[in-house]
């Protein structure tokens, strides 16, 4: 039987033939974390601190907000349990932090209702401060566990704060469907201030059967009147947790498309609110770019913004996987992820790193080569790749961002990279920039490996351009099994990817050639 002595020997035989044929030797062909590169199968931390989660329970439905008398963003969520309590369930949690990378938790704001009130259970809103009477307002969703008893399924519900720690709901106060709008479908209360300087609410419903955001508008935040429909969604499709804001020029409404064969968030633009409504009306199709307003992938969802008058930010949750399986679907609710909202000259908007996550991950780790596969060269830690080829490296830690430039050298070439690579691994997660036709891309997620399932379906990113240069600066940052990744300014993936932590990592090439320089890796 070969003895870990001896088979540590074999390792570093294999690692010095490695060197041998390589074109230069500038990564350290040693081990990191252990001594060995089979598959470690890694547990989450309670509490992730990126991308946040509460170390009992998970993250939905966020309420982003920026509070202008503690100069910092409050972002309250629906705090999922798994069991929830039957009937009553999803009160209102809340964390804090200055820079979107760094939380600290307030724990329970505002708690569920009884089984016979209306807001038995709570569902999503937004919060808003008046400075006429240095009042904090949230507006959310009261649902009914015994609608027979209140005569609506949901309906718009609100409580007070005068130091956002002590909340008081004000049980007089309801804005229900009436006979107009649906009874069982009339929540997400979003409320903005308009050009008009009157508050204006969006609430997602139905009438008709047909999806609307209705409208209703008040001078003091506790007397509303219905202002008909704010806009129609287009189709069949159903607009949940709407977030409707100005920024510069601009008006926009992003919004989470629950339709099953979309689950992603999305966005309308306009440079008045009447414009922004006319995107959808009589079902037109106003898209604001080229890809129909997708901001992400299936991996976030629920995502609303806040701006502290310099920078708007958006979070959104993403969701877990069933059995921690990486090829189940993404399950309701899970980490908390937020993302830079990168504003082009055209009005139209993309995704990208937060700016403090840079400083956070703040320990630089060496670039370390465990082996390769086809036809990889490299000097000066610059790598090459031809064909089909990989080139794997050491294991990550459970918090990662990585940084690279590719080139490739063709309007065709395809490159990705993979997590979760064990030497003994029969499997393992890639994810993919794949040509769609020479001028666009997409990010797909794929299982690879002899027993992988190839493409997994309803994983898959956005189409963007492809760089005129064909030049991609890639930022890829993880915390546990989160993964994020950002290309150019112009795309950006979320995902839940199991075993990536602990675990070795590769830069692959699919068939074309392609250039990796300026790769760095620092942890936290």
């Amino acid at each position: 039987m070969e003895t870990k002595h001896m088979k540590l020997l074999s390792m570093i035989a294999a690692a010095a033939s490695l060197c041998s044929c390589s074109d230069g030797d500038d990564p350290v062909l040693t081990q990191k974390d252990w001594s060995t590169t089979e598959f470690f199968s890694p547990t989450d931390e309670a509490s992730p601190t990126t991308f946040y989660k509460p170390s009992v329970g998970y993250v939905a439905d966020p309420m982003p907000f920026y509070d202008p008398v503690a100069k910092n963003f409050k972002i309250m969520y629906l705090q999922e349990y798994r069991p929830n309590q039957a009937g009553t369930y999803h009160p209102f949690w809340c964390v804090e932090t200055s820079d979107a990378a760094n939380y600290v938790s307030l724990g329970e704001l505002i708690p569920t209702g009884g089984l016979y009130e209306q807001d038995a259970a709570l569902g999503t809103g937004s919060v808003f401060y008046n400075e006429a009477d240095q009042t904090y307002y949230t507006f959310y969703t009261g649902h009914a566990y015994h609608s027979d008893v209140t005569g609506y399924g949901e309906a718009v519900m609100m409580a007070t704060s005068k130091d956002f720690k002590t909340w008081v709901k004000d049980r007089s106060f309801f804005i229900k469907g009436e006979d107009v709008y649906s009874k069982s479908d009339f929540r997400d209360p979003m409320v903005f201030r308009g050009d008009d300087n009157r508050f204006h609410m969006v609430v997602s419903t139905r009438k008709g059967g047909k999806g609307v955001l209705a409208e209703y508008v008040s001078d003091d935040l506790r007397n509303w009147t219905s202002a008909g429909e704010f806009m129609t969604m287009m189709w069949d499709r159903f607009y949940e947790c709407p977030d409707v804001f100005k920024m510069g020029d601009y008006w926009y409404l992003v919004y989470s498309e629950m339709h099953d064969a979309i689950r992603k968030v999305q966005y309308f633009k306009g440079r008045t609110l009447d414009e922004l409504k006319a995107c959808t009306a009589n079902d037109a199709g106003l898209w604001p770019d080229s890809h129909e307003g997708f901001l992400d992938s299936r991996g976030l969802y629920a995502a609303k913004t806040a701006s502290d008058g310099t920078d708007r930010y958006i979070w959104g949750w993403c969701g877990t996987r069933a059995g921690n399986d990486n090829t189940s679907s993404i399950e309701w609710a899970g980490s908390l992820v937020a993302h830079r909202l990168i504003q082009h000259a055209d009005g139209t908007l993309t995704l990208g790193e937060v700016p403090a996550l840079a400083g956070k991950y703040n320990q630089r780790q060496s670039v370390t080569v465990t082996s390769t596969e086809g036809n990889v060269t490299w000097s000066d830690g610059n790598f090459s790749l031809d064909g089909d080829a990989a080139v794997i490296f050491s294991r990550l830690g459970k918090h990662n961002r990585i940084s690279f430039t590719v080139t490739t050298s063709g309007d065709s070439d395809r490159f990705g990279f993979s997590f979760g690579r064990g030497s003994d691994s029969e499997k393992y997660y890639s994810l993919i920039v794949n040509p769609e036709g020479d001028a666009l891309r997409k990010i797909n997620f794929e299982e690879e490996g002899i027993a992988g399932t190839g493409f997994l379906g309803n994983n898959d990113g956005y189409v963007f351009n492809r760089p005129d240069d064909n030049v991609y600066d890639v930022t890829i940052v993880t915390d546990n099994s989160v993964c994020v990744v950002y290309i150019n300014d112009v795309a950006n993936y979320t995902n839940r990817i199991y075993g990536m932590s602990q675990n070795c990592w590769s830069l692959n090439s699919y068939g074309g050639n392609i250039r990796i320089d300026n790769l760095e890796i620092t942890q936290y």
